[in-house]
């Protein structure tokens, strides 16, 4: 890839887009600057230049073709939520943010679709379409304040992943602004696409390195009229994650299925406030299973057979949820453990995903590797998909063990997750630090054909240069 030389953005450039949006929509107020700066990755802060809000895809088309010109570094933030460093102007430039962009445009129920802006919130949604017995399922922990735009630049899943897929599986067609200005549709509003290369999904996952995303179709589906929630303790972390994979030989697919190891547990309760159940000492882990549908007497049979392979896992007493305070409950814990372990120390948060029966060895190996680089980590994550989130604790460890050795655990992590026929992200993205493991998964081949593919939606690299690639 050529050598990165960027411009500053001059007062004349400061003017243009002055012009263009408006004194109130454009910021370059150190506070602002500094906000915009980070998201919920580790403690990483890189400043912009300039913070732009722009509100109609003609301005956002207006502001590519001015950064294009002049090679200003042009990063797309969202919510701010995301977990991999991807929304960080890591060479300064300047701030797109997304957040005027925060329409639901229209909800088709003949069609079951929706069109929507990417700055709308994702819970903000999916209570809107719930209202018209509609359902959009994918539902990431941070869904009470994370965007579309930032689920679309990841394929943010969620706990529905499981049996409902990710963003990817729901992503229509979108609108998207080239690096060159040029504003164009990717694909159709149709459930079938076989008209050329699937841009459409080229964009899902590309972390807004490839384009703009100002407009989004999402297909929508009936709202399930039931559900039910199990609480499932064990004794021993890895039979819980044995447990998982005979769920789905006996048959069954629920619509959810969390893992949290006792760590996580402690002190996502402790953080959430949330004191709904007893945790008895001998307790290592708890899956949290939810199945759904329409038939509440199939869904018990269901809740029958899981409870079999619970037991044939020696679990301890299953609990039921009975109230939708006790599911809410339940729901706020698990969503609550990311916040939770950033709460109580510096750390670094892997997204490592492998196929579900090998989730048990993946849990095993990292505490193994824990040992060996002696870190702690605290676990849990979608056990139902095979996505294990491994939060990594610097606790007493020394600045150069952190920044010396960790590094290397990392990278036998995720050799453990290669070698298991897993990957180094199921849904965080890879952004800025991630980009140094992939050659762990991918080869020279590979990774050069995805930069060719960058260099053809952005030859002159300043759509959010520095992710994914150097």
């Amino acid at each position: 890839m050529k050598s990165l030389n960027y411009n500053k953005v001059t007062p004349l450039i400061f003017k243009e887009f002055e012009v263009l949006l408006g004194k109130e929509f454009l910021s370059s107020d150190k506070e602002q600057l500094e906000k915009y700066g980070q998201d919920e990755t580790e403690d990483l802060l890189y400043f912009p230049e300039l913070v732009l809000k722009p509100q109609t895809v003609e301005q956002v088309a207006a502001i590519a073709k001015i950064c294009n010109a002049h090679a200003i570094p042009l990063t797309t933030r969202g919510a701010g939520t995301g977990l991999s460093g991807g929304a960080l102007p890591i060479h300064g430039g300047v701030i797109l943010s997304m957040e005027k962009f925060n329409k639901i445009l229209s909800i088709d129920e003949r069609n079951l679709q929706a069109t929507v802006e990417p700055g709308v919130i994702n819970y903000i949604f999916q209570e809107e379409v719930k209202k018209l017995g509609l359902f959009y399922p994918p539902d990431p922990a941070s869904w009470g304040s994370c965007s579309l735009g930032g689920n679309i630049a990841h394929s943010s899943g969620g706990p529905k992943a499981v049996k409902y897929g990710t963003t990817r599986d729901y992503v229509l067609n979108l609108q998207v602004v080239l690096a060159s200005g040029e504003i164009i549709w990717t694909g159709a509003n149709t459930l079938k696409y076989s008209t050329g290369y699937n841009l459409t999904h080229l964009m899902v996952g590309s972390e807004g390195t490839l384009g703009i995303v100002t407009k989004i179709v999402f297909k929508l589906i009936p709202l399930p009229k039931n559900d039910l929630l199990m609480l499932v303790p064990f004794k021993s972390a890895e039979h819980a994650c044995t447990a998982v994979a005979g769920v789905f030989r006996a048959g069954i697919t629920p619509s959810a299925m969390e893992f949290m190891e006792r760590d996580a547990i402690d002190w996502s309760m402790k953080f959430s406030g949330e004191l709904s159940f007893e945790i008895k000492p001998e307790w290592r882990a708890l899956l949290l299973i939810e199945v759904d549908g329409n038939d509440m007497e199939v869904l018990m049979k269901d809740c029958e057979v899981i409870s079999g392979v619970m037991q044939e896992n020696e679990c301890d007493e299953i609990l039921f949820a009975d109230s939708a305070e006790q599911k809410n409950a339940l729901w706020k814990i698990r969503r609550k453990v990311g916040e939770a372990v950033k709460s109580n120390s510096v750390y670094k948060e892997e997204d490592t995903v492998v196929p579900r029966a090998e989730l048990p060895v993946l849990l095993k190996g990292v505490k193994r590797i824990g040992a060996k680089y002696g870190f702690r980590s605290v676990c849990y994550g979608h056990a139902g998909d095979g996505n294990l989130h491994v939060n990594i604790i610097k606790g007493d460890l020394s600045d150069e063990v952190w920044e010396n050795d960790l590094p290397k655990g990392i990278t036998e992590i995720f050799e453990l997750c290669k070698s298991l026929g897993g990957t180094i992200s199921g849904e965080h993205g890879i952004g800025l630090v991630q980009k140094n493991y992939l050659p762990i998964v991918f080869s020279p081949t590979h990774l050069e054909l995805m930069k060719n593919i960058k260099k053809v939606f952005d030859p002159n690299y300043i759509l959010n240069p520095g992710k994914i690639f150097d």
